[in-house]
């Protein structure tokens, strides 16, 4: 298996020298063409080839729009850290970062509470997305048929009383985000955690990433974390600013 992961993976540098044909892949990898094939066919289902129509094999669009990914995700988080330090100082509480990724929300930055009591949230790890402020944000920014694609496509796992039900209560709550352009998860997730969150916007006011505060309400009750809620849209206005050199959007997400 690491073999044939290793040819396949070889035949995309010689793809980013220009486009080439069956012949050429084979030879460059010292194998067959039916392997070559074998190999290209599996590319091109995951978009990472294209088999053009002179039959020469090019880099397909998939593998540059992950590359685009990956980069907008590290310089947000580059940018952004200073900036959630900077909040987690002031406030004293847990300050994460997340991106929307593949149909998940992850966590791409944490800045942990000053606090005892700690979030069991980690970098990487995908967050409870039907009730997570970052992800309610995240996912409010989508177009409209790829948000009820999506609702409709979730589980709704019943992790407390306050959890949101079915993607009809989704929705309705995704068109409030996207409205008032933050979002809050008071107990929908653990009945002891509550969360604040603000969006962060690239040059076309698009959402590049999702910023947010939480704390149990054995530190601080729900209405005592709403009241930072202008201090977290300020940061993540900062954050929109800087990273992309331009004057940040109205603060309600645009309709699309």
């Amino acid at each position: 298996m690491s073999q044939t992961v290793d040819r396949a993976l070889s035949i995309l540098p010689l793809l980013a020298e220009g486009p080439a044909d069956l012949g050429q892949v084979a030879d460059r990898l010292g194998v067959h063409k039916s392997t070559a094939l074998r190999l290209l066919r599996t590319l091109h289902e995951h978009g990472f080839v294209y088999r053009q129509s002179d039959q020469r094999y090019r880099l397909g669009a998939r593998l540059f729009a992950l590359a685009q990914q990956a980069v907008e995700s590290l310089d947000v988080r580059e940018i952004a850290h200073p900036h959630l330090v900077e909040l987690n100082e002031k406030c004293g509480h847990t300050v994460h970062l997340a991106v929307h990724e593949e149909n998940e929300v992850l966590y791409i930055d944490k800045v942990e509470s000053r606090y005892p009591v700690r979030m069991y949230s980690r970098i990487g790890k995908p967050v409870a997305i039907t009730v997570a402020a970052v992800a309610k944000l995240l996912l409010a920014d989508l177009p409209e048929p790829e948000r009820r694609a999506l609702a409709e496509k979730l589980d709704y796992p019943h992790y407390t009383s306050r959890s949101t039900t079915d993607a009809t209560a989704f929705l309705a709550e995704l068109a409030t985000v996207r409205e008032q352009g933050w979002a809050t998860d008071l107990g929908g997730h653990e009945e002891s955690i509550n969360c604040v969150a603000a969006p962060v916007r690239g040059a076309d006011g698009r959402l590049v990433a999702a910023m947010s505060v939480s704390a149990p309400n054995v530190v601080v009750t729900a209405e005592e974390l709403l009241r930072l809620l202008p201090l977290v849209r300020r940061t993540a206005d900062a954050i929109s600013r800087e990273y992309s050199g331009t004057a940040v959007p109205p603060p309600a997400l645009a309709p699309h």
